[in-house]
């Protein structure tokens, strides 16, 4: 019998574990950090803005930088190894800060603290890079079937969505009342819970097989007539297989069509809420609840409608209503109207979230799993980037003068920059209901079986919406990031996205 406290399964359960104890100590460091920056390092400086967004620049230096060959790595080596490694890598680094900053803060220029903040920070999401496309390769190993893998993602995002309710009101008092030091000592620590409960998972059969496998070559050295690829030539490999798939290229078009779509929101819900929502500025954190609570009902039930409709019908349905209910917001007078809408937006957006997980899964052959994510991952980051710096360009230039009103409705930049967002999000689903292909041809793609938990191709015995058979135990984040670094939850991007570590 499966204990009552076991997620999917017991081995998840431990992977999970180390995640959600990781993500609350890097909510509270990401927090301190920002916060040590603005009010000590830079208090009453007029660049203190600028110091605080190199905490975030550092960040994206390291997922442009340095993600799109982390998979290559990755796919050479020992998956759960990778992963152990990288938490004591990032461990260090955090220890290492730990005892700097016992120093007065006098004792250094400031700008040698800026320095140590920004390396450690860059050195931190460097290692991320590393981890997150082999805990990826792990969960396809761990977890089995179209809904158990929803269920997971959507997991994994409520578990990110309630960390970052609990960490930041944990780091201003450590700050404050104890010190920089115990606030950093905090994440060390919780990368140390991480790494036991990480290191007592036990790997499938086959996985391990994989692994051994891939071990003994690389101990063995090269064959007589072969040589072993290149870095360049490796992730030249991953590349091709992306760009060959017609699955994984859908997928990446609906995510940065969604990143367009969606990035208005990250850079001006705020002036949204004071100028068309009518609300004082002090009200715009409830905002940011109202879209957490969203995301967390949207996590929690992401795996169940992945059961009832498919992923791919999932996939389609969640873009066309996130699109109509983002047209919807753009047309909120009142404060406690878009609260509303906004609780209302976040459900399906996640439950996208969670849907497009057991696609990617299905499409990503096991040993281009962390080339097909360091692909991935960076184009959507980098859309999302786009999308902000665009969408505040129209709003401060282009667009400042538009206002007026057609059939007694009037309009403004800001809610007109919305109003398209929506519909670019609406058309982003009609793509995703004509051109997304069954995960059936994914997984053969990919070297799976059809059977192995996904759908089949539409009118085949698989047909979405028919509940996904369960895989036999021991068989074998898309995500789209409405949020940026000053989002419309008045915090931080989602996931590794977050400018901080994962």
């Amino acid at each position: 019998m499966t204990p009552r406290l076991t997620l999917i399964n017991r081995d998840y359960t431990r992977l999970w574990f180390g995640q959600a104890v990781s993500s609350v100590g890097d909510a509270v460091f990401s927090t301190t950090l920002v916060l040590w920056v603005a009010t000590v390092l830079a208090k009453d400086e007029a660049w203190a803005p600028l110091a605080v967004s190199g905490v975030l620049m550092a960040s994206s230096v390291a997922v442009l930088g340095i993600g799109p060959l982390a998979g290559v790595f990755v796919d050479r080596w020992d998956k759960l190894a990778t992963l152990l490694r990288t938490e004591v890598v990032r461990g260090a680094l955090v220890v290492v800060l730990t005892l700097v900053s016992l120093l007065p803060t006098d004792a250094l220029p400031v700008g040698v603290w800026l320095a140590l903040v920004y390396a450690t920070v860059l050195l931190l999401h460097a290692s991320g890079q590393f981890f997150s496309p082999a805990r990826f390769a792990i969960l396809a190993d761990l977890v089995k079937g179209d809904a158990d893998r929803a269920r997971a993602a959507g997991i994994g995002q409520a578990t990110g969505e309630t960390a970052w309710i609990i960490g930041p009101p944990l780091a201003a008092p450590l700050l404050f009342a104890a010190g920089i030091q115990w606030a950093l000592l905090f994440n060390a620590v919780s990368y140390a819970v991480s790494y036991v409960a990480i290191r007592s998972i036990e790997v499938p059969p086959a996985a391990a097989g994989r692994a051994a496998s891939a071990s003994r070559a690389a101990a063995s050295g090269p064959a007589p007539a072969r040589r072993r690829p290149s870095l360049r030539g490796e992730f030249a490999d991953g590349v091709r297989f992306f760009a060959r798939s017609r699955f994984l290229v859908v997928l990446l078009l609906l995510a940065v069509i969604g990143q367009f779509g969606l990035g208005a929101l990250s850079t001006l819900n705020v002036f949204f809420t004071t100028d068309n929502l009518n609300a004082d500025a002090h009200l715009y954190g409830y905002i940011g609840m109202a879209m957490g609570i969203g995301g967390i009902t949207g996590a929690l039930s992401g795996g169940r409608v992945v059961q009832w409709l498919g992923a791919r019908r999932s996939t389609w349905i969640s873009l066309l209503v996130s699109g109509v209910l983002l047209v919807a917001y753009s047309r909120q007078t009142t404060f406690l109207g878009g609260i509303a809408l906004l609780f209302v937006f976040t459900v399906p957006l996640t439950v996208l979230n969670t849907a497009m997980a057991p696609l990617l899964l299905a499409a990503a052959p096991p040993d281009l799993r962390g080339r097909v994510m360091a692909v991935f991952y960076p184009v959507t980051k980098l859309a999302s980037m786009l999308a902000a710096v665009l969408s505040g360009w129209l709003a401060g230039s282009v667009l400042t003068d538009v206002a007026g009103s057609v059939a007694g409705v009037r309009f403004g930049p800001i809610d007109t920059i919305f109003a398209v967002s929506g519909l670019v999000v609406v058309l982003s689903g009609v793509f995703a209901w004509l051109a997304l292909p069954g995960t059936g041809t994914a997984a053969k793609d990919a070297g799976e079986s059809p059977g192995d938990g996904v759908e089949d191709a539409p009118g085949g015995a698989g047909e979405p919406g028919d509940e996904p058979e369960p895989a036999p135990d021991g068989a074998d984040a898309l995500t789209v990031d409405a949020t940026a670094a000053a989002g419309p939850r008045g915090r931080r991007p989602h996931d590794d996205e977050r400018g901080r570590p994962e």
